[in-house]
């Protein structure tokens, strides 16, 4: 009797690893590129709107919550570039949008932090008084 044609098997990502060049080639220019992004949006995003602000408060305040948005948005996309390196089991791809992940969220708790300490009122100021 004829084997009837088998059907040819679907190949998952998660069944087998990412074999190491391809994971490497994505894993190192992809761990560059974000963060030589984050690196060039602190210095020409952010960096250089306070300076062109010439002490203008109200624009240096909205620089610092555009840059924060920014950051916000890569960590995400990181994040979720990150769960799909998963899915394809790319160890090292995970593993480099992991550090950059941490970068991110170090940059968006210390640009939190510079933002809390600059907005908070003096002290010895009840905080809902007409004085503060």
């Amino acid at each position: 009797m004829a084997d009837p044609l088998s059907a040819p098997r679907r190949r998952r990502p998660w069944s087998h690893r990412t074999r190491l060049g391809a994971d490497l080639a994505l894993a190192i220019p992809l761990f560059l590129l974000e963060t030589a992004w984050l690196v060039l949006d602190w210095i020409y995003g952010f960096g250089l709107e306070v300076w062109a602000a010439q002490g203008d408060r109200a624009r240096i305040d909205a620089a610092g919550l555009a840059h924060l948005g920014r950051v916000q948005v890569l960590l995400i996309a990181v994040l979720i570039l990150a769960v799909l390196a998963a899915t394809f089991r790319a160890r090292w791809t995970v593993i480099a949008h992991l550090l950059v992940a941490l970068l991110a969220g170090g940059v968006l708790v210390a640009a939190q932090q510079e933002w809390d300490k600059s907005h908070s009122p003096p002290p010895g100021c009840v905080r809902y008084s007409a004085n503060c």
